[in-house]
């Protein structure tokens, strides 16, 4: 928890510093938001951090990967649900093929774990990180008059701030672990890297191509991820990992290919 409330709060430095002034301007608009903005940053950043870490205490780097394959199919849904996004059969079934993968890496590849319903800890709790993430990418579709800057800028307070609460029982517990001075390196990236740059990067990729194309982008997180784990961190990469992995992308392969021309 003191690694998540640090990676907000590293964000809301790096924002200050370089969009400070825009922030300020905008803040009587961030202010009619307020419920909103806290909701998105409870559940999205907040909610999505919290649980992503402490499933990597039970599963592995690929395992999280593959998993966050199955956000396009969530959205999907949420679309549906609350837009009534037109959906067509065949994206119905990709959207199933790719379920089918998060299912398989799930249970490692083991039909009796799915016949006993014995699923891995950490996976569950990745299952419900991607639910919260998706319901959050569901929720940038409500009409506002937050500028990308105000909106990014209001939900990284809010994830910092829904975050805190927890990270001071876990230090009251005496479970907090402090960072050893190698490891603030990995958490200068962690604030830099996805908290911060890639944030911009694609606040700026919706501007030029506007959000549906920049979403397909996400679904490169399975391969991104499966390729790091093992080169990085020395994980195996076993056959029903690469039976997930290739159930995810082609099911999202369908979905993209044979989406309406209108959508």
């Amino acid at each position: 928890m003191l690694l998540v409330s640090i990676r907000w709060l590293g964000t809301l430095i790096l924002l200050s510093l370089f969009a400070g002034r825009k922030i300020m301007v905008g803040l009587p608009v961030i202010r009619q938001y307020i419920g909103y903005t806290f909701l998105m940053g409870l559940v999205g950043l907040g909610g999505f951090g919290t649980l992503i870490y402490y499933s990597a205490y039970y599963t592995s780097a690929v395992n999280i990967g593959i998993i966050q394959g199955a956000m396009p199919a969530i959205v999907l849904v949420g679309s549906c649900w609350f837009f009534r996004t037109s959906v067509n059969f065949v994206q119905i079934v990709g959207v199933a093929v790719t379920m089918l993968g998060v299912v398989i890496v799930s249970i490692n590849g083991q039909l009796e774990k799915l016949m006993s319903l014995n699923f891995n800890t950490g996976d569950l709790l990745m299952l419900i990180a991607v639910l919260l993430y998706g319901a959050y990418t569901v929720g940038l579709r409500r009409k506002h008059n937050l500028s990308s800057i105000w909106l990014f800028a209001s939900v990284v307070f809010w994830a910092f701030v829904s975050t805190l609460p927890l990270t001071i029982y876990e230090f009251v517990s005496g479970k907090t672990v402090w960072p050893e001075e190698n490891v603030w390196i990995i958490i200068g990236l962690i604030i830099l890297l996805p908290s911060f740059l890639s944030q911009i990067c694609f606040i700026a990729s919706v501007k030029l191509i506007g959000p549906a194309r920049s979403g397909v982008f996400v679904n490169l997180v399975p391969v991104f991820a499966s390729f790091l784990a093992v080169q990085l961190l020395g994980e195996a990469f076993e056959m029903y990992h690469g039976l997930s992995l290739f159930l995810v992308l082609s099911g999202i392969y369908i979905f993209e290919k044979y989406k309406p021309l209108n959508a």
